[in-house]
């Protein structure tokens, strides 16, 4: 199981007043995290970006292996501070056994240091990089147009695409991936915008035999994907096809029947059973989130009873990821008390195992079950659509004679403990919610 946190948002270091002091803010958080049952930390982009109109979040990238050292691009450290801060962020993590995720972009590059002229197109472009680390130089022939490849799909402004199936430029990735795992410490990769090149490259790097301590070392990855369940259906089939390390994606359907949860007047809970995402084809590869630094600071934010949003994605199938602005900014983790992402946590890591059964649906109730695997015996999961008043019925559970007690709950208007419940010896018993909330039961 797990749940991942994503450790930052759009411009964090300025508006958290921690700018080049990243890294330091989010170690002190890790026990705090690792106590609540966070598994993973997604991190920014690490590399020295080109800061072409000041410090950036690292989505521009200049020099790969520059991690916070090299008096480059207006200062030595990256927005989030210097490598021995990652370092040992990174450390400490690993010392609370929370596994640390690179964010890695790949398809672009920018801030080059000079101009060459392309003679594919007869255009000047900005294309020739020698970083201060003195790795990975790349000039006109690494990036579209070139010799090695003519397919390019969609840009970023100006900033040129890498051109992966230039065999320098493939195996300097490569390279770079290995690093990252094996002298960095990285655990994981989170691959910016995959649309833009070849899902080879990731098969690639998900199916390198990594060593790191005298052993073999697997890297977990998921992929930013942003299309409908079909189409990224289809990527992860073909990311997946020879690969023994399987990719995994995130579930940007799913967010957006989330959002329609919180926000749509009228939604009808019954879409939770139809609704067209990732986790529904292929749940052993789905990452399921609420909100991101895209979808928040781009038009999309979720406004409206966001906590609903994380019941769902905090006791269904798929990898949870929890957004650090929602669970420090907006205060939704709600620590000490049943009400927040903390509870909902500790729900996911010790109850919601097995599959999923759905108990009882229609437009403003929702029931279901998880049935239970290995440690985790499963839990009662109701949401309450209806904002005047509790919502529930009797339902049939594959439990029999049991006593089960609310663990987690919210409401936009009645914050009040849900009742106990207990089966009889056919499993049935009434499961409620609050108004415009949700309650989770677990056997006590």
């Amino acid at each position: 199981m797990g749940v991942m946190m994503q450790a930052f948002y759009w411009d964090c270091p300025r508006a958290e007043n921690k700018d080049f002091q990243w890294w330091n803010y989010i170690r002190e958080q890790v026990p705090a995290l690792a106590k609540v049952g966070f598994t993973a930390l997604w991190l920014p982009p690490v590399h020295k970006a080109a800061n072409l109109a000041g410090p950036s979040m690292g989505y521009d990238p200049y020099d790969y292996y520059d991690l916070g050292e090299f008096d480059q691009k207006g200062s030595i450290p990256t927005w989030f501070g210097t490598r021995a801060e990652l370092k040992s962020l990174i450390e400490t993590a690993h010392s609370y056994r929370l596994g640390v995720i690179a964010d890695i972009v790949f398809n672009h590059n920018s801030g080059a240091d000079a101009q060459e002229l392309n003679p594919l197109i007869n255009q000047l472009r900005w294309t020739k990089f020698d970083p201060k680390s003195g790795k990975f130089a790349r000039n006109w022939e690494c990036f579209h147009p070139c010799m090695y490849e003519s397919w390019d799909n969609m840009t970023f402004g100006d900033m040129p695409d890498l051109a992966h199936r230039n065999p320098y430029v493939y195996a300097e990735l490569l390279k770079l991936a290995r690093w990252l795992i094996e002298d960095v410490g990285f655990d994981g990769f989170r691959y910016d915008f995959v649309k833009g090149y070849g899902a080879d490259t990731i098969t690639a790097i998900q199916e390198y035999r990594y060593q790191r301590n005298g052993q073999q070392f697997i890297p977990y990855g998921v992929a930013e994907f942003w299309d409908n369940a079909h189409a990224i259906e289809n990527w992860v089939d073909l990311a997946n096809f020879s690969n023994t390390n399987p990719v995994e994606a995130f579930d940007f359907p799913q967010r957006e029947m989330l959002k329609a949860l919180c926000d749509s007047y009228g939604f009808s809970l019954k879409n939770l059973t139809t609704w067209d995402t990732v986790v529904r084809r292929e749940e052993q590869n789905a990452v399921s989130f609420v909100e991101n630094h895209d979808l928040r600071d781009e038009g999309r934010p979720i406004i409206n009873d966001k906590l609903l949003a994380y019941s769902y994605i905090l006791t269904h199938e798929g990898y949870p990821c929890v957004f650090w602005h929602d669970y420090f900014n907006l205060n939704l983790a709600l620590s000490d008390s049943p009400n927040g992402i903390v509870a909902l946590v500790d729900a996911h890591e010790k109850y919601a195992g097995g599959d999923t059964e759905i108990l009882y649906v229609d437009d403003n109730l929702y029931i279901m079950q998880r049935v239970g695997y290995a440690d985790q015996p499963g839990l009662i999961y109701v949401l309450n659509n209806r904002g005047d008043n509790w919502n529930g019925r009797l339902v049939a559970t594959k439990w029999t004679n049991a006593s089960f007690a609310p663990v987690a709950w919210w409401s936009r208007s009645d914050m009040a403990r849900p009742i106990n419940q207990s089966t009889d010896r056919d499993g049935r018993a009434q499961f409620y919610a609050p108004p415009r909330g949700y309650a989770v039961y677990a056997i006590k």
